[in-house]
């Protein structure tokens, strides 16, 4: 890596997105455009595992993995069919090739809550995702402040979004468990992310996911991101704990990704049964 790390790149991109959505005028826009659009409560079922599918145009790895609008569209409706509880759409440009138009159009296409991924840095941010369809946001821990984490909640509260807070190190445990309870307090539904992949440096190290399991508040679902491309992988985070995990780029690739998505679904939960104590 450079000496920008990929983190500080997105950083400092977002903030420069968030500028640009700052006076009066545009909030004002955004708040007339939240009132028309329907929010979906985010619950997980009670088998025990369950999949946020992601849509995403390009990954920095795999390059280029949605052609158009029609295939973006496609890939939610089968999510959906295949037993996803969520939709998440990465909206980050630059490196990831997303946008607010396919937020909006795959809210606008699903009856379930969808979820903007991105690398968000500002609430204004959360007002924008709520004002083009999401029902909840990822937020990376590390990349806030407690004071913005704060903020964030606050904005969420306001606007009925959930929370996916995203970790991926021991170091991000403190400022976890701090913004949750801040959920708490506030009636926001939140739910606590591990990565496997390094932000930093775009590393995936699959045992990064059993590794801080132990260490995250355990009292919410924890979700597994990164590094689910079987549905072996997907009955192995399932015997760990997890109750969910977002999967992307397996699923952007897959010739059939609601018969894949429900291989996942189906391995995921049987490992949650058998795992789980008499």
């Amino acid at each position: 890596m450079d000496e920008q790390n990929f983190l500080e790149r997105m950083a400092s991109l977002s903030r420069q997105r968030a500028a640009a959505i700052a006076d009066d005028r545009i909030r004002a826009q955004l708040r007339q455009r939240v009132v028309v659009q329907a929010l979906h409560k985010v619950n997980l079922s009670a088998a025990g595992f369950d999949i946020m599918a992601e849509v995403k145009r390009r990954s920095p790895a795999r390059g280029v993995l949605a052609e158009g609008d029609a295939e973006a569209v496609g890939r939610a409706r089968a999510y959906v069919a295949g037993g996803a509880f969520s939709i998440s759409v990465l909206t980050e440009p630059a490196e990831f090739g997303g946008s607010l138009s396919d937020l909006e159009m795959v809210a606008s296409a699903v009856d379930c809550p969808v979820m903007r991924k991105d690398f968000l840095v500002d609430p204004v941010q959360l007002l924008e995702a709520r004002a083009y369809g999401a029902s909840g946001a990822l937020l990376i821990v590390r990349m806030l402040s407690s004071d913005v984490i704060d903020a964030m909640v606050d904005a969420a509260c306001e606007l009925g979004l959930f929370l996916v807070f995203e970790i991926f190190g021991t170091e991000d445990v403190g400022e976890l468990e701090r913004a949750l309870s801040l959920c708490e307090r506030s009636g926001v539904v939140a739910f606590s992310g591990i990565n496997c992949r390094d932000l930093t440096t775009l590393d995936v190290d699959a045992g990064r996911h059993a590794e801080l399991f132990s260490c995250v508040p355990s009292d919410r679902p924890i979700i597994a991101e990164s590094g689910v491309g079987s549905a072996d992988d997907a009955a192995r985070l399932a015997g760990l704990g997890y109750r969910a995990a977002l999967v992307g780029t397996s699923l952007m690739m897959a010739a059939d990704p609601r018969t894949t998505l429900a291989g996942y679904l189906k391995a995921g939960r049987v490992a949650a049964f058998r795992e789980s104590p008499a």
